[in-house]
């Protein structure tokens, strides 16, 4: 589990976490209720976790599998949103990563809420876009 989490000026900070994305949502990314984009949040998600699978595939990857995806709170235009992915399994080919999502709101007196948590698995591909294994760690 992710641990506490504590303001500063550059954003959200997690306890022994560094962000992988941090991204402010533009007037174009939100719906007529003035929400952003369930399906924007989701894009965000996918590269956000794409990132530590590879580095770990040290190559090429794909999606294959939305495990869970859980939408906690809106985001709206204005917020700071930083995307925390962490590695939670690999198989043969497989790699799995965890995604928290979190919004900075409130320049003035701000506020920090998870927002989003995702598991998606990732596929580690040859340059032919077949299956390949993971590699060992090094």
């Amino acid at each position: 589990m992710i641990g506490a989490m504590n303001i500063q000026h550059s954003g959200v900070v997690i306890k022994g976490e560094e962000p992988v994305l941090r991204v402010m949502p533009m007037p174009a990314d939100v719906n007529a209720s003035g929400d952003v984009f369930g399906g924007w949040v989701m894009a965000q998600v996918d590269i956000a976790g794409a990132i530590p699978a590879m580095r770990r595939a040290r190559g090429r990857i794909a999606t294959v599998a939305v495990n869970s995806f859980l939408f906690k709170q809106p985001i709206s235009v204005g917020d700071v949103v930083s995307f925390y992915a962490k590695i939670v399994s690999t198989g043969r080919t497989s790699i799995t990563v965890d995604v928290q999502v979190f919004a900075e709101r409130n320049p003035a007196h701000p506020i920090v809420v998870k927002v989003t948590e995702a598991t998606l698995t990732y596929v580690c591909l040859n340059a032919d876009g077949s299956k390949r294994p993971v590699p060992p760690v090094e």
